[in-house]
């Protein structure tokens, strides 16, 4: 087992990010995955939403960052809430993440520190799941570093696409400093089909993404926010409603991905996974 790491980001919030990652987890989860889910944003909405309260967390993944290497496997157990969610482990999120700025400006190979501390987590689960911030730092640059493949979810609002301009931007200037392209594909979402402004930005976005698209689109589905407020996901509140049959199409797209890939020829991870028996 060797987990394949998406990245959950847009530069505009409010477009169904930890929608996104907590749905699409639990969608995984349901298929016999196991999967962790990372919240790299400072506003912790998906710590959050698995009822993990700041005060109730006694290490969270400012403390991963700010470690020394040698200290990774050590934070590792303490950071993870196994079962937080059904079906999913959770690696809290917290306030402090927002400091990093900081905290990181003498810090060598700082891209790099979440690709290099994952490998001692990646033998233990098929996906990881990273819910980025929305905005451009040191969080979301660590995440597309160690993302396999970038999951960007867009509203079907015209106002929305002007947040994807920002995000390639990003893109490209980190893909001339890796060598390497940053695998992405992007999920609609919000979408009312009633609204003739939401299909008109669905054909713009098809148009225009072409097979950088996943064919799944995401509705409007209240259920959501009933699972959010409840600290549960949308499948133990309706698993037959609109939004979580969405969320299972795309976790099937997202499977096939890999699938359809030789083995020879399957780009899992810019660093090599590592069994913990053989780390120093």
């Amino acid at each position: 087992m060797c987990a394949k790491v998406l990245a959950i980001a847009n530069q505009k919030g409010g477009v169904g990010k930890t929608t996104t990652s907590i749905s699409l987890s639990s969608a995984l989860a349901r298929m016999g995955k196991k999967v962790l889910v990372l919240d790299l944003d400072p506003h912790a909405c998906a710590t959050l939403h698995a009822r993990i309260y700041p005060e109730g967390i006694t290490c969270s993944l400012h403390d991963l960052f700010l470690a020394q290497e040698d200290a990774w496997p050590v934070i590792w157990p303490d950071l993870i809430h196994v079962q937080a969610l059904p079906g999913m482990d959770v690696a809290p999120g917290s306030i402090r993440l927002s400091e990093l700025e900081v905290d990181f400006r003498e810090r060598q190979a700082k891209g790099s520190v979440l690709l290099r501390s994952l490998t001692h987590v990646r033998d233990e689960y098929d996906y990881i799941i990273l819910d980025c911030p929305p905005h451009v730092g040191i969080l979301l640059v660590n995440a597309l570093v160690a993302a396999d493949l970038l999951i960007i979810p867009i509203q079907t609002d015209f106002l929305a696409l002007h947040g994807l301009k920002l995000l390639f931007d990003t893109l490209h200037t980190l893909n001339k400093a890796l060598g390497r392209p940053v695998r992405y594909r992007a999920v609609p979402t919000m979408y009312d089909r009633r609204a003739k402004a939401c299909t008109r930005v669905l054909e713009l976005m098809r148009r225009k993404m072409g097979q950088s698209m996943f064919t799944t689109v995401i509705g409007v589905d209240t259920h959501f926010r009933e699972a959010s407020a409840q600290g549960c996901t949308i499948y133990d509140i309706d698993a037959r409603s609109k939004g979580a049959l969405g969320y299972n199409s795309l976790a099937e797209e997202v499977v096939k991905l890999w699938q359809k890939r030789p083995k020879s020829t399957l780009q899992t991870s810019a660093w090599p996974c590592r069994r913990r028996q053989t780390q120093r």
